[in-house]
């Protein structure tokens, strides 16, 4: 997908929410357990409940990942179930080189035709430059996450910036804001002005609104730009608001509650 796409959706949809499928088995409604894929069939009642509010969905592929053969097929149908029009999201975190960056980009824009890939940079350019060869392809990488071991490594000084600052200045020589964004923690919204200093037009993935407690309000004046450049994800308040047969109507309504707070703040701040 085109970055020039991407903002014609948030603007048609009036929204910058990306639906997070951590489709847990052992979360979801009783009642799909006696459907043969119980994860995807979870998965397309949500999707078809939230798709006039949400711009993006991520499916974090360890929830899939970990149910062996059955998890990779039900991720495959989940992705060919996907409206084109929405960008699609590997949340994967790889982070290698060589060859095997090279089969990981090839695994997800190629096998698994994802529109995006989540990466965490720790090893450099050479990690990420097998996945900018791909054409209308986003590499997402992880800048400052909102855990405590960020305290760890992302936050360290090292010269005149911090490692997650130098992670920024660097890697946005790499590619472009065509085919780059970076996780960015919604519950450090007091870093996102400064983060904007240094990349003032690429796209901003934040996790961490509703059941991680992140401020919506807080992070959109800090993030927006001109061109809205921000991907907002929920997941778990959305997806699981309900544990009963009505839980995609409960997802809907979440999501639209969400949507319906962007597109004031978008009229707001913007």
């Amino acid at each position: 997908m085109k970055r020039a796409e991407l903002i014609e959706q948030i603007k048609i949809k009036k929204s910058y929410l990306c639906v997070g499928l951590d489709s847990d088995i052992s979360k979801i409604p009783m009642h799909l357990h006696k459907e043969k894929d119980p994860v995807f069939e979870f998965n397309k009642q949500i999707i078809d409940a939230t798709l006039p509010y949400a711009v993006s969905y991520k499916v974090n592929t360890a929830f899939y990942e970990s149910n062996g053969l059955a998890g990779w097929e039900s991720m495959q149908k989940t992705l060919a179930y996907l409206p084109k029009e929405v960008l699609s999201i590997a949340d994967a975190k790889r982070g290698d080189i060589g060859n095997t960056a090279a089969h990981y980009a090839k695994t997800f824009f190629e096998t698994l035709p994802f529109d995006a890939i989540t990466l965490a940079p720790y090893m450099g350019k050479d990690t990420i430059e097998p996945f900018l060869k791909y054409e209308n392809k986003w590499s997402i990488l992880l800048a400052l996450t909102s855990n405590p071991g960020a305290e760890n490594f992302e936050m360290l000084a090292t010269g005149g910036h911090k490692v997650y600052e130098e992670v920024l200045i660097q890697s946005s020589a790499w590619g472009s804001i065509e085919n780059m964004m970076y996780v960015v923690g919604a519950t450090r919204p007091e870093y996102i002005q400064g983060i904007r200093k240094l990349i003032p037009n690429h796209f901003l993935l934040v996790p961490g609104i509703g059941a991680q407690g992140g401020d919506l309000k807080e992070l959109s004046k800090a993030g927006l730009t001109a061109d809205i450049s921000l991907l907002v994800n929920a997941s778990r308040s959305i997806i699981f608001a309900d544990g009963s047969e009505n839980f995609a109507h409960a997802a809907a309504l979440e999501a639209k509650k969400v949507q319906m707070e962007m597109e004031a703040l978008m009229k707001d701040i913007l």
